[in-house]
């Protein structure tokens, strides 16, 4: 037996945020259910697909009856999604069903037991540190769009978190592209600690950092990942596997140093990606002292050729990249202008924003 009643505004962004972690595909059918949990007048949904937990908690003032009990996800937040913004929600679970109730409205729905439902393990954590909600967020926006998505090299869906003492550094890379991130933290580890978080932790993690302000508590066991804001416990296993070295990834040695506008390269090359080859999407590069010429063509014998004032004094380069990888950097760096590290045509690029170079990327060439 369970019995509250909570204002619709309470309920709903918890309702969002957890049972975005909820599978659609799922073998087991508890896995579709949220569990609810009334208890000191704290409510507590939690969703899980095994591999990622996020809990919601809020507070009711109105009494209630203390209980736990598991409810299906989607159809629980399409009904509150659907209730006028100023309803008042009343849930009570007897025997094997559960009554919603709102206003003129009533809606029954099956339940499954709370003793069914599975918890991410709850093994002990090995380092705790706490970290700025923004900073985090901003680390994870930084490099999460260079994962991998369903690479056989399993470690790769995934991003990389290292923690030195007085650092926290987030890692991504699809093999052809790689993005990293730095910020500063006292973490009161005494080596260096690497953790891969999966690809579906991570989106779920931003989600959940969202807007949010104040400072996280993120806490790391040997197989998971913790991170506590005031109103959400949310829990990732991790990879099993080891990330490669990417120190030896970043370009060493790169003399030809250009800087431009982000929003006239963010314009240029999306010009030049409509007349690219839609399967390998390269560009070629033609610097020049003082101008970047961006040249596409496609099967069909269309071109594009783009010209660019660019702050450059070197000797002249050609070099291919793909389009959607530069392009998905213009997007990611927040300033005004972008500097190049280029060496030869067949050398790795290194950009970063002109003025702060705390995120770096680097393309791989193409051969085009």
């Amino acid at each position: 037996m369970i019995k509250f009643s909570v204002p619709r505004e309470a309920l709903i962004r918890p309702l969002q945020l957890v049972s975005g972690v909820v599978e659609r595909r799922h073998t087991l059918p508890v896995l579709a259910n949220l569990l609810v949990v009334l208890k000191d007048n704290q409510i507590s949904l939690t969703g899980t697909d095994l591999e990622v937990e996020l809990v919601g908690r809020f507070s009711t003032e109105a009494p209630g009856i203390e209980g736990e009990i598991t409810i299906p996800a989607k159809k629980l937040i399409d009904i509150v999604k659907s209730l006028p913004d100023d309803s008042i929600i009343s849930l009570s679970v007897d025997e094997s069903k559960a009554v919603l109730t709102s206003g003129r409205s009533r809606f029954t729905l099956t339940t499954l037991p709370a003793s069914e439902f599975p918890s991410v393990e709850d093994e002990p954590d090995t380092l705790r540190f706490t970290i700025d909600q923004q900073v985090l967020k901003n680390l994870i926006d930084a490099t999460s769009f260079a994962m991998a998505q369903q690479d056989v090299r399993y470690y790769l869906n995934g991003m990389l978190l290292e923690l030195t003492s007085d650092r926290v550094r987030t890692v991504s890379t699809d093999g052809h592209r790689l993005a990293l991130s730095t910020a500063e933290v006292n973490s009161n580890v005494e080596d260096k600690k690497q953790v891969i978080v999966p690809r579906k932790g991570i989106l779920e993690l931003a989600r959940l950092l969202g807007e949010g302000s104040g400072d996280v508590e993120v806490a790391l066991g040997h197989n998971h990942i913790r991170v506590r804001t005031p109103g959400f416990t949310f829990t990732s296993k991790l990879v099993d596997g080891k990330f490669p070295d990417y120190e030896r990834v970043l370009p060493r040695g790169g003399d030809k140093t250009v800087i431009a506008n982000r929003n006239e390269l963010k314009s240029v090359f999306g010009r030049a990606a409509i007349l690219s080859n839609e399967k390998y999407r390269g560009v070629r590069l033609v610097l020049e002292a003082g101008n970047l010429q961006v040249l596409a063509n496609n099967p069909e014998q269309e071109e594009a050729e783009e010209n660019l004032a660019v702050d450059y004094q070197g000797e002249g380069l050609e070099v291919g990249f793909n389009v959607n990888y530069l392009l998905d950097i213009f997007g990611h760096v927040g300033g005004e202008d972008i500097q190049f590290l280029l060496s030869d045509s067949n050398s790795s690029a290194l950009l970063h924003d002109a003025e702060d170079n705390s995120s770096v990327y680097v393309v791989m060439p193409m051969r085009l």
